[in-house]
C-alpha cells in the first residue's frame, strides 16, 4: 500500500467509522468508546503532522475499517443498506460544503470556537457535544437532503443521543473533506473496489496484530 493509497483508506474508513457510530446509537442508545472519542478528537485536529495523525493511531480506527471492509466484501450478508446510505449522504453532503465559501468560513469560525471552549469542558462533555451537534445543524444540514436516520425512538428522542448522532455526522464530514483532499472520489469506490478492500484488510491486520 502506497503512502497515498494508506492515507485515503485512513479518511474512508473514518467515514465509514461515522457512519457506524450514527448507526449505533440511533439503534442501541450507545456506541464503540474508543471509535467515538478519536472521531470526536478528529474534528479538533486542523494542522497535521500526518493524516493518520488526525485519529491518533490506527487501532482507533478499527470500528471504521471493520466497517468499510464488510462493506465492500463479496459477502452479501456483511453489507448494510443503512450504512451504505449514510455514507453516500455524508460524501455528497461533503460536496456540497466544498462549492459553499460561506459556509466552510462558518464551520471553521465555529470550530475554532470549539476549541477554546476546551478550557471550560472536556470534548466528551454534554455542552460540547451538545455544541458540535449544534454546528452540524446549522452549517451543514441544510446545505443538502437531511440524512434520516433511522433507530429506535425511544433512542432517537433523547436529546443527549441526538447530540451524539449529529456530532458523529460532523465527525463524518470532516473525514470526508479530508479524503477529497487526498484525491478520494466516489467513482473510485466503484472501480476501485478491490484496491480499496485490500488495503483495508491489511489495515485492519496491522492494527490486529
Amino acid at each position: 500500500m502506497t503512502d497515498r493509497e494508506f492515507d485515503k483508506s485512513v479518511a474512508l474508513a473514518a467515514v465509514c467509522q461515522a457512519a457506524s457510530l450514527v448507526q449505533q446509537f440511533a439503534r442501541k442508545g450507545k456506541a464503540d468508546e474508543q471509535a467515538f472519542s478519536a472521531s470526536m478528537q478528529s474534528l479538533l485536529v486542523t494542522n497535521p503532522e500526518n493524516t493518520l495523525d488526525v485519529f491518533g493511531q490506527l487501532s482507533c480506527l478499527r470500528l471504521g475499517y471493520i466497517t468499510l471492509e464488510a462493506q465492500l466484501s463479496n459477502r452479501p450478508a456483511a453489507k448494510d443498506a443503512e450504512i451504505t446510505r449514510y455514507i453516500a449522504s455524508l460524501l455528497g453532503l461533503e460536496r456540497k460544503l466544498a462549492k459553499n465559501a460561506g459556509k466552510l468560513a462558518e464551520l471553521g469560525e465555529r470550530m475554532e470556537h470549539i476549541k477554546r471552549q476546551q478550557s471550560l469542558y472536556e470534548l466528551l462533555d454534554e455542552p460540547m457535544l451538545a455544541n458540535l451537534a449544534r454546528i452540524y445543524s446549522d452549517v451543514i444540514s441544510n446545505i443538502g437532503p437531511r440524512i434520516q436516520v433511522a433507530g429506535d425512538p425511544a433512542q432517537l428522542k433523547q436529546t443527549s443521543i441526538q447530540h451524539r448522532v449529529r456530532a458523529s455526522l460532523l465527525a463524518g464530514i470532516r473525514a470526508a473533506v479530508l479524503w477529497r483532499q487526498l484525491g478520494g472520489q466516489r467513482r473510485q469506490i466503484l472501480f476501485s473496489r478491490r484496491k480499496i478492500l485490500s488495503n483495508a484488510e491489511t489495515a485492519l491486520q496491522r492494527i490486529n496484530h
